[in-house]
């Protein structure tokens, strides 16, 4: 005998337990429907123009693809047609879907995780190789290529943030290299944060950077900047990084969140001045770790601190040098007095160090200490306690800095070396002005004015500080 329970309606779920019902059954989608166009072959001149016809056309489409965060999403999920041939000729991973020995048969694909925008990238380039994205689509659509294994497309996504890589959007764009493994990508983000850092870190995107991206910038010896604002904006990070755990912004807490990057930051190139300001109060350093500092700072031996103390250089070109004298004389003494000169410059450079005469006694060596320090404020921008080798001649020695020291356009500035060592060669017959040009760089032009107080005798006209080497 026939049951009485017959076959539910189509559309409709089947019955089971009253006490119990299941949760809805959605309807089955509609078939797909062809579109009645007759020979439309024959108005396309090429294979590319035929297949680009059937682009996110329902004619002769066998396959639909959902996008959207599920059923529920507003406004509905997107359907997509498409054509199996197509998709698996184009992708190794549409191949697999659908030949492969765990192929789907079905009607419709749902693909929660992909945006419909740069599906429709991907599907636009598979069927007529044409490449539509946008600053919008870019990182979307990188990462549809990437899924579904179209390396062309994705070469193409590079290509354009390539071009369109800033400054202000590095590191935006090196995690998001990172994060999809594109390493050419992220050295040339690496390369414009090394060229702009300053620029690069006050960008928002800096903040939003996970732990690893930041290790890997502190690592770099490359990076134009003054450690001092390095730190500061290190400091922002950890602050930001505190507000996304969660935790409140304390001393303790900004510590915590920086761990292994902190000591990837080389205390040791800051000034005394610039760490007692900064770092020494921040509350980020044990006191131990302050003590240890100062000390490093402010005495021979140094004690052995856990901070790298090699220089961060990120200078490229040709190195500059300007000569403020015309003539050499000699003689010129020592008394522990240090010989200073004043200077403006027109443009942006960074002075990596000075040109110092040497003895006229036959070749020396010389202790020495050169300092460049910000006129007004009255604050050192760099220093270095070292010394030089001199043969006796009346050339120019070089004593270099510890790290590029920045100098903006306008701003007096105070060039200071304090010698110690027997008498030496000096300049005469010196110059206000000094204009130095290079085929690749408009002219970078020095004014020179006399130091108050005691230098030494140092002045426009004589003295020592002959050379300051740049680079622009």
């Amino acid at each position: 005998m026939a049951s009485s329970l017959g076959p539910a309606a189509a559309g409709e779920p089947a019955l089971g337990n009253e006490a119990e019902p299941g949760p809805p059954v959605s309807p089955p989608p509609p078939p797909l429907q062809r579109e009645p166009l007759y020979n439309w072959q024959a108005t396309k001149a090429s294979l590319k123009e035929r297949f680009a016809f059937l682009f996110n056309s329902e004619l002769l489409s066998d396959v639909r693809f959902v996008l959207g965060k599920g059923r529920g999403a507003a406004g509905g999920p997107q359907r997509i047609p498409a054509h199996r041939f197509v998709l698996a000729a184009g992708s190794a991973v549409f191949d697999a879907m659908f030949n492969g020995g765990m192929a789907t048969t079905s009607a419709e694909i749902e693909l929660p995780d992909v945006e419909p925008a740069a599906f429709l990238a991907l599907l636009r380039f598979l069927y007529s190789d044409e490449v539509q994205i946008g600053p919008e689509t870019v990182m979307t659509t990188l990462y549809t290529a990437k899924k579904y294994a179209v390396p062309a497309l994705e070469a193409h996504c590079v290509d354009f943030l390539t071009k369109h890589l800033r400054a202000d959007n590095a590191f935006m764009l090196l995690t998001q290299a990172r994060l999809f493994d594109e390493p050419q990508l992220a050295s040339l983000c690496l390369d414009t944060i090394d060229k702009s850092t300053m620029d690069a870190i006050s960008a928002e995107g800096f903040t939003d950077i996970d732990i690893d991206t930041l290790c890997a910038v502190l690592e770099r010896d490359t990076l134009s900047i003054r450690e001092s604002r390095l730190f500061g904006a290190v400091v922002r990070w950890a602050e930001a990084e505190c507000q996304r755990q969660q935790l409140p912004v304390t001393f303790g807490n900004k510590q915590k969140v920086l761990g292994k990057a902190l000591p990837l930051i080389r205390f040791p190139l800051m000034t005394i001045e610039e760490f007692a300001a900064g770092p020494a109060q921040s509350g980020i350093l044990s006191d131990r770790e302050v003590v240890n500092l100062f000390l490093h700072f402010t005495v021979n031996p140094k004690p052995r601190v856990e901070y790298i103390d090699r220089p961060r250089c990120c200078l490229r070109g040709k190195e500059c040098c300007i000569n403020r004298f015309q003539q050499v004389e000699s003689r010129w003494g020592y008394s522990g007095t240090s010989d200073r000169i004043r200077f403006t410059v027109n443009r942006r450079i960074s002075i990596v160090g000075f040109g110092l005469y040497g003895s006229i006694h036959g070749p020396t060596d010389y202790q020495v200490n050169i300092q460049i320090i910000e006129y007004e404020k009255k604050q050192t921008l760099g220093q270095n306690d070292t010394g030089f080798s001199c043969d006796g001649t009346a050339n120019t020695f070089r004593v270099m800095f510890k790290e590029p020291i920045e100098i903006l356009p306008n701003v007096c500035y105070t060039a200071c070396a304090t010698l110690k060592g027997p008498d030496s060669h000096y300049g005469t017959k010196g110059l206000k002005k000094v204009v130095h040009e290079t085929p690749a760089a408009s002219k970078t032009v020095f004014f020179f004015f006399s130091s108050p107080g005691n230098n030494n005798g140092t002045s426009i006209e004589d003295g020592q500080i002959p050379e300051i080497i740049f680079y622009t």
